[in-house]
Parts: structure tokens; C-alpha cells; sequence
């Protein structure tokens, strides 16, 4: 009787631990699921890179790169608080040549930051180049590029942080007057920066950006070069056009259905200001 008595009392410990241990299971799950999209975010850098260079800042010839890589944008920090994008990415008739990155106006001596958190791969000189530059790798897998400094702050292998002074602004290498040249890789494939930062806003474009390779996927190079429609994840309710040669501010806001004013202030435009060829709006 004694031994029937605690095996029912432990059939009903185990049926009232049941509805529990399902919860905890669910939480376990729940956390675990977190814990993994985590890994997979902070991580990434691991996933792409199997070297590091300190004195080229081109160096993944051979490297391999996937088919797609979704690049986290969160806990981003503007490179400068400067809104003038001065020269954007693209082919550059005057010069015959790809620009890979965009030049902001800066001053010399004006504080540039990392945009992410990460690691600086390079803190070199190239006279015919960048000039004084700095590459930072970031735990997003992104790289970032600062050229034309008039100064490091840092050096190769130290860890810095999102919004961290890392150079100061300059007009080093082959430039024409002080300016920032910035530039987004990911394994040495430029992507148009204006797909990931907002200059004239100071914003990032969405939380996530979704690269693709333009060597496997027919649409890859537009995607990342901004010829054609964005492919970010945009989570954030904005939407984003390319200007085309001959439109306006009045023929693009009534092809978007939208009020010039709203157009105007999201970009922050006049209802003067001329468009560039490619220039892309928020909307």
C-alpha cells in the first residue's frame, strides 16, 4: 500500500510538473532561437574572412565570395556629422574610371568615427591613393574604408567602437581638396554606400542590407550598385527612387504619388534643388 501511494503521488508530481516543463521548454526554445540570430549577427565576420592583412587594403583576390550576406545595419554611427556628399559612387566620366566609395566635404582636422563596432585591419599612407586611410573590419562582415586623412587615431589590430574617433579629416593622396572618400565592402566587392547610409538624413537606410554577388547572381551588381531597385530589408517605412537623366522634383513626386513637401523634407531638398543623375531619394 505504502509503495502504491508513492507511485501515485509521484504520477501526480509529474503530471502537475508537465504543463511546466512545457513552458520551460518553450522558453528554452524561444531563447535558444535568440541566442543563435545573435551568433549569427555578431559572428558574421567570422563566416566571410580567413585572413588578415595590415598593409594592403585590397587583399581578397582569391577569397570567396557567397552568393548572398545579409549585412546587419543596427548600432551604426555616421563616419561625420557632414550631410554634402560631393562626388558620388559610380563612373566618373572626367577621370575615365570607377569611383568605389563617396567623397563627403569635410574640413581638415574635423573628427571621423568607425561606423560600426569591429576591428582596424590597416592604418596606412598611399600617396597615390587614399593618403593617409584606415580600414576598419566589422563585426556585421562589412569593411569600411576612410581615405584622404590628415591623421590616424588608431592603429592596425585595435578595437574600436561604433561612433569611435578613428582618423581626422584631410586632403592626403590624390585628392583635390579636403574631403572624406568612404567606401562599403564586403570581401573586397564595393557596394554603393548610399544603399546603407543616409548622408543627408544622417541615417542608416533600413536595420538589415541584403548583398548579393554580382559574379553569380544576375543581379547583383545593380543590386549593389544602386542602378536598380534596393534589395535592404527595409524595416523602417521608407522607400527609396533613383533618379533617372531628365527628371525633376515635380515629375518624380507626382511618379510616387507623392507631395512635393514630403519629398523635399525627407531628402532635404527645395523645391529649387536640381537632381542628379542616380541620386537616390527616401520617400
Amino acid at each position: 500500500m505504502a509503495a502504491s501511494a508513492v507511485t501515485a503521488f509521484g504520477q501526480d508530481l509529474i503530471a502537475n510538473q508537465a504543463p511546466i516543463d512545457r513552458k520551460l521548454k518553450a522558453v528554452d526554445s524561444v531563447s535558444l532561437q535568440r541566442y543563435i540570430l545573435t551568433r549569427y549577427d555578431n559572428n558574421a565576420v567570422d563566416q566571410l574572412y580567413s585572413s588578415w592583412n595590415t598593409n594592403k587594403a585590397h587583399c581578397y583576390a582569391a577569397s570567396e565570395v557567397p552568393d548572398s550576406f545579409r549585412i546587419d545595419l543596427r548600432g551604426f554611427a555616421m563616419p561625420t556629422p557632414s550631410r554634402l556628399v560631393t562626388s558620388r559612387f559610380g563612373y566618373r566620366p572626367a577621370f575615365r574610371r570607377q569611383h568605389k566609395g563617396l567623397d563627403i566635404k569635410v574640413y581638415t582636422g574635423d573628427t571621423i568615427v568607425s561606423a560600426f563596432d569591429g576591428k582596424v585591419r590597416c592604418a596606412n599612407y598611399d600617396a597615390g591613393g587614399y593618403g593617409y586611410y584606415i580600414v576598419v573590419r566589422h563585426d556585421n562582415g562589412l569593411e569600411t574604408i576612410y581615405g584622404h586623412l590628415s591623421k590616424h587615431l588608431v592603429t592596425a589590430n585595435q578595437e574600436v567602437k561604433a561612433g569611435e574617433p578613428i582618423g581626422l579629416g584631410g586632403n592626403t593622396g590624390r585628392s583635390f581638396g579636403s574631403h572624406l572618400h568612404f567606401e562599403t565592402r564586403l570581401l573586397g566587392v564595393a557596394i554603393n554606400p548610399e544603399l546603407l547610409f543616409d548622408f543627408p538624413n544622417q541615417d542608416v537606410t533600413a536595420d538589415y542590407f541584403v548583398f548579393h554577388n554580382p559574379e553569380k547572381d544576375s543581379k547583383g551588381s545593380a543590386a549593389n550598385d544602386g542602378r536598380h531597385q534596393l534589395a535592404s530589408n527595409n524595416t523602417k517605412g521608407s522607400h527609396f527612387y533613383q533618379v533617372k537623366r531628365g527628371d525633376t522634383l515635380t515629375k518624380v513626386a507626382k511618379k510616387l504619388g507623392v507631395k512635393m513637401e514630403v519629398l523635399c523634407r525627407s531628402n532635404n531638398l527645395t523645391r529649387n534643388s536640381r537632381l542628379r543623375d542616380k541620386q537616390i531619394l527616401r520617400y
